[in-house]
């Protein structure tokens, strides 16, 4: 049965407030999947099921399925478009809501996140993984096509930003696909992306990851001012003090915040740290 036909059956009605696009391609389906490196040794989290098209694709490849979708109208559509798989739970509950590690703990061992949600809360999805997860192996997400840019970017360009840094710490990313508006239904107003992050822990050694998280969120709080002026508001010290902290961490006096990789953001933490400027 076609999407719109199921969707029909079941009188769903879309809801602005979720900001449902469903997927319904069935070679976009089998490439994200395939691309995201699941195998039948790998559990997976998916989040935002909606009518569970990716769902299903996934329980044909992965060793198990834990889904969650927010909205409890799609449960007669998941229960007909799941029926006979038996690899896989949906659990009708926002992720947001849930503590990180419980989640986890359900799942029991290393698995991949896969999502195709709403544009709004992507970004505090992938951060709330990146920053609270100590299973995930890697995030495959689908995202608006300038936020796949913002993610993948390098520092230095107009799309690097605090959320680059933030993954960056702790992950690599890539853009696995494009994903044209006409592949939803219904089709949104802009262009996507699908984006895969492979979680890298030990990329850094020693991280204070709060006072890292703290650096960064600073150093982009106003990119007009270059990273001293962002620094001297947040450590309230002099700045014959900020120009030896960036001194010392061989950053330019001058530098704004979107100049520094991952590394230096790593280096002006940790001896702000040192200093005593922040604990």
């Amino acid at each position: 049965m076609k999407l719109g036909e199921l969707l029909k059956k079941h009188d769903f009605k879309f809801s602005k407030k979720y900001g449902q696009n469903f997927l319904s391609d069935s070679n976009l389906l089998e490439s994200i999947v395939i691309k995201s490196g699941v195998d039948k040794t790998t559990p997976v989290l998916e989040i935002g099921c909606g009518a569970g098209t990716l769902t299903k694709v996934l329980c044909e490849r992965a060793k198990y399925v834990y889904g969650y979708e927010i909205d409890k109208t799609l449960a007669p559509v998941l229960g007909e478009n799941l029926a006979g798989i038996e690899n896989c739970d949906i659990t009708f509950k926002d992720i947001m809501r849930e503590k990180t590690h419980e989640t986890e703990n359900r799942i029991g061992e290393p698995y991949m996140l896969v999502a195709n949600l709403p544009y709004y809360i992507t970004t505090p999805i992938i951060m709330k993984f990146i920053e609270e997860s100590k299973l995930c192996k890697g995030i495959v997400i689908m995202v608006q096509e300038e936020v796949a840019d913002r993610i993948c970017a390098k520092a230095g360009t107009s799309e690097y930003g605090a959320i680059t840094a933030g993954i960056n710490v702790v992950a690599d990313s890539e853009r696995i696909l494009s994903v044209s508006r006409k592949m939803f239904y219904p089709a949104p107003n802009v262009d996507s992306a699908v984006v895969k992050i492979t979680f890298n822990r030990n990329k850094f050694e020693g991280v204070d990851r709060i006072l890292y998280r703290e650096t960064v969120r600073n150093a982009f709080l106003s990119r007009r001012k270059t990273l001293a002026n962002n620094l001297r508001e947040w450590l309230k010290i002099d700045k014959a003090s900020i120009e030896n902290l960036l001194t010392e961490c061989e950053i330019d006096l001058l530098a704004r915040g979107e100049t520094l990789c991952e590394a230096d953001f790593v280096k002006l933490s940790n001896v702000i740290k040192q200093k005593g400027y922040k604990e």
